[in-house]
């Protein structure tokens, strides 16, 4: 077909279809100017859509290549400038050329003809079309009445048109459809345009069920509250969640030393708390966490008691003993007076059970001035016992280290983590692990909690934790501590603790205190002695109160005038002794030997005995000796067999004469170094029958070249020989330091060699051989 010139007037999010009379406002001074040169050059000119509908001037690039020609029907200027036009769409044309003429685009166009004949396979896809188009207006309320009017359209191509004009679509896709100038293909395209509209509709009718759902459930719940409001009003009742969210902002008024973050967090949490229905599961977790968050001691701390004098009374007032303790805590105040911004230590109290670790602790927290926590981690196997469990879990709280510190009330208290050493692991994780932030100086000032989300200072809290033994605490744990080891209390310790505090103490329990009774120092070290083996204090102190609970049937019964409770009585009120220890030897003899050891329960003298025959040199061991104890005996065996000459041993001795150690109590377990000298001498005696002297007993390693290493539990044992009745004691020369904790008494009363070798042990301890 020819082409022809006219003017171009570009649309803006509207297309002009044939056969359509559409309405259009014009206002911009082209699309004016080419509206003008229409009305002269026979009312007609080209309608094209512009690509972005967001150009106020668009150039020849913006515009499609395909648009309407059309012709103006009716054309009124307004009063602001602009027109108003009703045009009528006559064909589709393609744009050639366009022209800026300056004030008005020119285009070249070309008429396109419909292609595409009535055949029956579009015919049936008219009718497909139409009964898309019908269910389509039923279901929107955005279709005009007259857009019922396109189902008596018998031409394909004007319906595909007409239809795709009612389509609330975006300009692109009803360009498509302009530019598709086979008419099946068009009504395919429009068919394709209608099925995803009707998808569109099906969600939009779901989401407008759920919102209009949601908002009938929002104004019913709105409704009855306002209602219950009223009815509370006319009672003259409070609104319980009204009345609750003020006392939790009155709370945050008057909680002093808030941190910014933990304030603002608060106000969010009350905030949310007041736009929930008080009956809500998730108002019931809200509440719950704001009134952790403001229990906490975020800045609250108490007066600590920093003058050391004060502090060494009240200690030695508590305990008697314990020397190291004391000194550790003394010393830290000292520091704090000069140091105020000291973070607080963290002590781990090591030692058997019944030592007073933890009354040590409450103790400390005494004299120190600050409040008092305790935590048992006993069988604890879950990391959110120590960091807490999210809030999104039912029933969650924070942790226990957090649980104490609001109970402490302040955030400088002295925390007690007791049995350290009892934490296990399972598939919930591994508290010990947990705890490595909490003990980590350098890390606790932020330490965090799942349950409460933002970080807590601990770096004030005086740490303190408590342990039976070490080898079961994770290394990395113990490093974080300072281990302070409380070996357990010497008879002579008992002996002024039951005297000063434990027998004061039972005497009150038992409603005895003001009664004549009285204990002699006697009657309560053979209590000591022989109804009690424990390295604390507990048994001794349920000994004790046996006696108060017999002394004060007595006294009920009727008994007359002061009870005595004496050596020779005691039997009366504990019955027959429950220990029997080890004696000093009376009297000199060859092979038997007086070691000594350290047992949980303190020291103890420990007899070793040796006996030859005839045999072949085989070395047995008895009495249930650990791998280090049997290796000890090797070592002094391989010694002597070594020197044999020089300590007077037939140089032959293991070709006909078999040893065998023994050491008595079989049914207890043995083990350690420090039997080995004692061993050799033992054997040398045996073999030579030369005696060892009664009343002597010896500790020391011995290696292989003869030379005897320093042991531990100085102390206990030189106590425990001291309590047999020993005189002579004989000790490696490298424990010469241990002896200045021993008492004056006991150094007084035995006669104390320090040795190097075997050989000054052999000449300490032999006799000469009896004829």
């Amino acid at each position: 077909m020819p082409r022809t010139e006219m003017p171009l007037l570009p649309l803006r999010g509207v297309l002009v279809f044939p056969f359509m009379v559409v309405p259009l406002e014009v206002g911009r001074d082209r699309s004016l100017k080419a509206l003008e040169q229409a009305m002269l050059d026979g009312r007609e000119l080209v309608f094209v859509a512009q690509k972005d509908t967001r150009l106020d001037l668009p150039g020849v690039d913006d515009l499609y290549d395909v648009g309407v020609i059309g012709e103006v029907k009716q054309l009124l200027k307004m009063p602001s400038g602009g027109s108003k036009v009703v045009v009528e769409g006559r064909t589709r044309a393609t744009v050639h050329r366009v022209e800026d003429a300056g004030e008005y685009f020119r285009a070249e166009v070309e008429e396109v003809s419909e292609e595409g004949t009535l055949t029956d396979e579009v015919e049936a896809l008219m009718h497909a079309v139409v009964e898309q188009f019908e269910v389509y207006i039923k279901n929107t309320k955005k279709m005009p009445g007259e857009a019922s009017l396109s189902m008596n359209i018998e031409d394909p191509g004007r319906l595909a048109d007409t239809i795709i004009s009612y389509l609330d679509v975006r300009t692109p896709e009803k360009e498509e459809v302009l530019e598709t100038f086979v008419v099946e293909d068009r009504l395919n395209k429009v068919s394709d345009i209608l099925a995803r509209q009707m998808e569109l509709l099906e969600i939009e009718k779901r989401i407008s069920f759920r919102v209009r759902k949601q908002m009938e459930r929002t104004q019913k719940e709105y409704y009855l509250r306002e209602q219950l409001k009223a009815i509370q009003r006319e009672l003259g009742e409070r609104d319980e969640q009204a009345s609750e969210i003020e006392e939790l902002r009155e709370r945050l008024k008057n909680t002093e030393n808030l941190l910014p973050e933990v304030s603002e967090k608060i106000e969010r949490e009350i905030d949310r708390l007041s736009k929930m229905s008080g009956m809500a599961a998730e108002a019931v977790v809200v509440r719950t966490y704001v009134d952790w968050l403001l229990s906490l001691p975020w800045g609250t701390e108490t007066d600590e008691r920093i003058e050391v004098e004060d502090a060494e009374a009240i200690l030695d007032a508590d305990h008697y003993g314990l020397k190291k303790v004391k000194d550790r805590i003394l010393e830290y105040l000292a520091v704090r007076q000069l140091a105020p911004e000291l973070k607080g230590p963290i002590l781990c109290l090591v030692g058997p059970p019944g030592v007073g670790k933890t009354s040590l602790a409450r103790s400390i927290a005494r004299a120190t001035g600050r409040n008092f926590v305790r935590v048992s981690l006993g069988g604890v196997r879950d990391e959110a016992e120590i960091r807490g469990h999210r809030r999104t879990y039912v029933g969650a709280m924070p942790g226990r280290i957090l649980q104490g510190m609001k109970q402490a009330g302040t955030k400088n208290p002295l925390f007690l983590l007791d049995e350290v050493d009892k934490m296990a692991m399972d598939f919930r994780g591994d508290p010990s692990a947990a705890l490595l932030e909490v003990l980590d100086p350098e890390q606790n000032n932020r330490f965090s909690d799942h349950y409460i989300e933002i970080p807590f200072d601990l770096s004030r809290v005086m740490f303190i934790t408590t342990a039976n033994v070490l080898h079961t605490i994770p290394r990395p744990l113990l490093d974080r501590m300072e281990t302070i080891v409380i070996p357990g209390y010497t008879e002579e310790e008992k002996l002024h603790i039951a005297m000063q505090y434990l027998w004061p103490k039972q005497l009150a329990a038992h409603g005895l205190e003001g009664k004549p009774v009285e204990l002699s120092g006697a009657a309560l070290r053979n209590l000591i002695r022989h109804y009690t083996r424990e390295a604390g204090v507990r048994q001794l102190e349920r000994e004790l109160g046996t006696v108060c609970r017999k002394v004060a049937r007595e006294i009920v019964k009727g008994h007359q005038g002061r009870v005595r409770v004496t050596v020779g009585n005691l039997t009366k009120y504990l019955g027959h002794q429950k220990v029997h220890h080890q004696n000093a030897e009376s009297q000199s003899q060859a092979g038997l030997v007086t070691g000594l050891a350290v047992t949980e329960t303190g020291g103890d003298v420990m007899p070793i005995e040796v006996t030859t025959m005839v045999g072949k040199g085989q070395l047995t061991l008895t009495g249930q000796l650990g791998d280090v104890m049997q290796e000890s005996a090797r070592a002094a065996f391989s010694y002597i067999r070594a020197k044999a000459e020089a300590l007077g041993v037939e140089s032959t001795f293991h070709e006909k004469w078999d040893l065998h150690v023994h050491v008595p109590e079989g049914a207890i377990p043995k083990d350690g170094p420090s039997a080995g000298i004692a061993m050799a001498t033992a054997m040398v005696s045996a073999l030579t029958g030369a005696p060892v002297k009664a009343n002597l007993a010896m500790t020391g390693e011995i290696t292989l070249r003869g030379r005897v290493l320093a042991v531990g539990g100085i102390k206990e044992k030189t106590l425990a020989a001291h309590r047999v009745g020993i005189r002579e004691l004989i000790l490696p020369k490298d424990n010469q330091p241990d002896l200045e904790e021993l008492p004056h008494n006991v150094k007084r009363a035995l006669d104390i060699h320090l040795v190097t070798d075997l050989d000054q042990v052999l000449a300490l301890a032999l006799e000469s051989p009896s004829a």
